[in-house]
């Protein structure tokens, strides 16, 4: 379990960078769309000619996201030496690749695909690096860049006899890289065009699951959160072929201007419910916010709203919502709970009432991919998405501010003591010897440094650290003994985190958005 958690936090590399480059594309399309922009925008313009290059560089991570979870596994899962391993990963992933094309050409009735009908006329390949190969989407990149990281990690230290000493390290890693990928290429050569039909069958399935479908996903993808598993079910629909070949999110946005001409109704031609979580980080997480805020105690409020205003800000605009919801998570779990069972409601009525799209980020990239480029022909799904979330906000504000108020749940400002956010003054005058005298308070380069030396002292010292990755907002360590680890309260103490969450050997930090930062500190004080 603890290797499944790594193995979905490290998918987050590359889909972080999704949103930036989908939100590009999403402009483009809208800047380029006569009918919004007028005359300035027709094809030929200066204006269309530099949007058009604009888009053009928008388009590169979905071109080529394969590659993308090909190099970004290994910076989370190599134990060691991460861009070796992330160039051996590039290279063993080109040679499994060359391995398919040579197999396909040589044996075309063999394996029923003939590559010199061109790849633009069968269905089931792509050119992946300029090499014709069958189309394994991100599936079979994880699944390669995964053996690349295993061999890397057993083998990359590898002691060979001197004379041949030049082969040691990253080299040898792509020796045996190269050899594993022959039997392999024969292996999905044959397979994978079942696993394509079974792939074609599941998306039958779930476009024709409905409501039932949607609400499971949304519901999914939320309570999952703690356990670091959501990244297994909005991936494949997102990103891998699960219900388009391509993934939804490329998919929406190759049509997106054609979804923007249009006047036919947005569900008729784009059918799929799912991708909508952003709804969620909307509209659920500010109700929670007021609920929160109005069920503390007046002399208590202007303190908690300095703690509760950017955690909201940052899951409504940017659609980062731990740092809010682990609030609650850790204190009163079934708030989670039934936070995730109101969000998948919210998001399945929203889709009833004919609300589509590609809403999985916050307010920034939906505006762009959605409102903005759609509103002048579809306009008046996204006021029922308004009406639709604002009387969820108000659902989520009278039940949640009751649970809290009725069972007392702790919540910070609830508590006795004074709340309050801390200086990093304020923490290094904290820090004194058992003698009460102040100590020489330690220089650090940031406060990312600073906190990865807390984190570190707290998870019982760089001997207790097995191995370290991150998430968007959780550090993710697997210590020796769990039993040296702090509890929350130390790591919570000062602002220095959001939380703590401990599954066995498995420790999840919960730092914010700053933790790429931090990790790269923490990692170096391993060393």
């Amino acid at each position: 379990m603890n290797a499944i958690k790594r193995f979905g936090s490290a998918m987050i590399v590359p889909v972080l960078m999704f949103a930036f480059f989908g939100i590009v594309v999403g402009l483009a399309t809208l800047f380029k769309n006569p009918t919004i922009m007028g005359s300035i925008a027709e094809e030929g313009t200066m204006w269309y000619n530099i949007w058009s290059i604009i888009e053009s560089g928008g388009w590169t991570i979905f071109d080529h996201m394969e590659l993308a979870f090909v190099i970004g596994l290994p910076i989370s899962l190599a134990k060691k030496a991460q861009a070796r391993a992330t160039l051996a990963a590039l290279m063993v992933y080109l040679v499994f690749n060359n391995y398919i094309n040579a197999i396909l050409t040589l044996w075309p009735s063999t394996f029923g695909v003939d590559l010199s009908q061109g790849v633009e006329n069968l269905t089931g390949v792509k050119e992946i690096a300029g090499i014709p190969t069958l189309d394994t989407n991100i599936i079979g990149a994880i699944i390669i860049s995964s053996i690349v990281i295993w061999i890397h990690n057993r083998f990359y230290d590898k002691k060979l006899p001197e004379m041949l000493g030049i082969f040691q390290g990253l080299v040898f890693v792509v020796i045996i890289g190269f050899f594993v990928m022959i039997p392999l290429a024969f292996l999905v050569a044959f397979v994978w065009p079942y696993v394509q039909q079974g792939i074609g069958s599941l998306q039958v399935f779930m476009t024709h699951s409905g409501y039932v479908g949607v609400w499971l996903f949304h519901f999914l993808e939320r309570v999952l959160i703690p356990t670091g598993l959501h990244h297994f079910i909005y991936t494949p629909f997102g990103y891998g072929p699960a219900i388009v070949d391509e993934g939804l999110k490329a998919y929406w946005i190759t049509n997106l201007n054609d979804f923007a001409n249009t006047t036919a109704a947005l569900k008729d031609i784009y059918p799929y419910g799912f991708f909508m979580h952003g709804n969620v980080k909307m509209f659920s997480c500010l109700g929670i916010a007021l609920a929160m805020y109005y069920s503390t105690p007046k002399e208590n409020r202007k303190k908690v709203l300095a703690l509760l205003l950017p955690a909201t800000l940052t899951a409504v605009f940017a659609g980062i919502t731990e740092p809010l919801e682990f609030t609650f998570l850790f204190i009163a779990p079934y708030l989670f709970v039934i936070h995730a069972l109101l969000g998948a409601t919210m998001v399945t009525i929203m889709y009833m009432f004919g609300v589509v799209g590609m809403m999985g980020g916050g307010l920034i990239e939906i505006a762009a991919l959605n409102w903005i480029p759609l509103s002048s022909n579809h306009g008046g799904i996204y006021i029922i998405q308004a009406v639709v979330g604002f009387t969820f906000v108000a659902l989520y504000f009278v039940l949640f501010r009751w649970i809290i108020v009725k069972f007392d749940v702790p919540l910070p400002g609830r508590k006795s003591e004074e709340v309050k956010l801390y200086t990093k003054k304020d923490y290094q005058n904290a820090r004194q010897d058992d003698n009460h005298e102040v100590e020489e308070a330690p220089k650090y380069d940031s406060e990312y440094e600073e906190k990865a030396v807390y984190y570190l002292e707290g998870l019982g010292g760089k001997e207790n650290i097995k191995d370290v990755t991150n998430c968007a907002t959780r550090l993710r360590v697997t210590v020796n003994d769990p039993d040296l680890v702090k509890d929350s309260d130390y790591f919570t103490k000062n602002q220095m985190a959001h939380g703590l969450a401990k599954s066995g050997q498995s420790i999840q930090v919960i730092v914010g958005l700053s933790v790429p930062q931090v990790r790269d500190y923490f990692e170096a004080k391993l060393k």
